[in-house]
Order: structure tokens, then sequence, then C-alpha cells
């Protein structure tokens, strides 16, 4: 057990956390190094792996070690309903810009303009990876890798480059960015090297963004509704560019 311990508070001052299962399973998935992992019920969490992954069940079997809750619970800032955490490497800033940067690509990059709320930028992260984006990019201040954001991507940061860049820097490729004053997105084809631009629900695109937009595309909505949840408003856009 000191061991353990010992080797999780080496990694915890650069490592990124998995909070519960799915996250685990996730980053395992898409090939996150895992240099240690905990579980409060070692049986019931392989049950559900056998159950929900079982293409991940033998990583689990030689990674999970079983704690006490009390351990648990001390390592943790939240615990998780499935009683597992666990400390993943976190990608090098240099590959994922080289990522970002590749052409030709062959799925968009998304970019959240200056968002504000860390669950929403979690949930479009897990939405990019679900449709296989080539990335999700921030500007402004809010860290795509703070622990709230990847307990929303539920691990699924390791599946899609994620990282956070001045509008300066965005990676070559067409920039289309929603905007109310935008052309009907219906009436565009996306092309897969575009840069889908989002900006807060608050105030919208920074002017900086703006400026820079190739294309300024609007989202379908009735009359005297007034914005999109920022997730919602991805998940259509990259919808429409997956099924075009």
């Amino acid at each position: 057990m000191t061991d353990l311990l010992d080797r999780w508070a080496r990694a915890a001052g650069t490592a990124v956390l998995l909070d519960g299962f799915h996250a685990l399973k996730h980053a395992l998935r898409f090939g996150a190094e895992v240099p240690v992992a905990v579980t409060t019920d070692r049986a019931a969490t392989l049950a559900l792996a056998e159950e929900l992954a079982p293409d991940v069940r033998e990583a689990l079997a030689a990674l999970l070690t079983e704690v006490p809750a009390q351990t648990y619970a001390s390592l943790v800032p939240r615990p998780h309903p499935t009683g597992v955490a666990a400390l993943a490497v976190r990608p090098s800033r240099e590959a994922n810009l080289r990522e970002l940067a590749r052409l030709p690509r062959t799925a968009p990059v998304v970019v959240l303009d200056e968002p504000r709320n860390l669950g929403n930028a979690g949930a479009v992260i897990r939405l990019a990876a679900g449709f296989g984006a080539t990335g999700v990019i921030t500007t402004g201040t809010l860290d795509p890798w703070h622990p709230t954001v990847v307990r929303g991507g539920a691990g699924l940061h390791f599946a899609t480059a994620v990282e956070r860049m001045p509008v300066a820097d965005l990676p070559p490729g067409p920039l289309y960015a929603l905007d109310p004053e935008g052309e009907d997105i219906r009436a565009t084809k996306l092309p897969d090297d575009a840069i889908l631009a989002f900006g807060s629900e608050r105030t919208g695109l920074s002017a900086g963004l703006r400026a820079r937009a190739d294309h300024l595309l609007r989202l379908p909505m009735r009359p005297q509704v007034s914005s999109y949840n920022l997730a919602t408003s991805v998940a259509m856009t990259l919808y429409h560019w997956s099924a075009l």
C-alpha cells in the first residue's frame, strides 16, 4: 500500500486524474499511459469491465489495485460512484500541435472561443471524440485539461488532440464560425479540413476570431429562442459535417 501511495504521489503533480470506470476505460482504449489505478472493489470493477468493456478487461486486471474506501477518498477531490480512479500521462503539447497542424485532414478541428463553463468544455471534447474530430482547441483562459473538463470528457481527451492556444496560432484550414448573423448552415457543405469555431453562450465570438473567420454560419433556430447550449451547437454542426 505504501508503494502504491508513493507512486500516486509522484505522478499526481503532472498526471491527468481519471475519475471513474468509464474515464479509465476510454483512456485505455485510446492508448493512454496509466501508471497507477485504484478501485474500492476489484472484483466488481472487473465484472463491470466484462459486461461493458471486455476489450480492456485484461489491461484493467493488470493495473487495478484494491484500496479501502477511505484511502480512495483521500486520493480524489470528489469520489466517483464506481469507486475507480487512475492517473494518466498527459499527451505532449508538441505531439498535439503536430496533429492539429497536419494536412490534409480527414475531420474538422473544433475551436471553443473563450469558453467559460468547464462542464460544457468537457461535453464538447466527448462529442468531438465521438465524431472523430481531429481535435479541440480552446482560446482564452480556460484550461481544457482542467480536472473538471477531463471528468466531463469521460476520458476521451485521449481520443483527440486537445490544446489551448491564441486565435493567431490556430491551425491552417478554412475557418467557419457560428454566429447568429451568418448564412444558414444547411446551405453549406463543410469540408474535412474545416476549423469550426464556437463562441461562448453569453458573449458569442470574440472580435478577433470573428474578424479572422472565412465564413459565418448560423444554426436553424425557432424565433424567440435565444440560443442553444454550447455542446448542442457543436453536436449539430458536427452532425451536419458528417452527414453530407
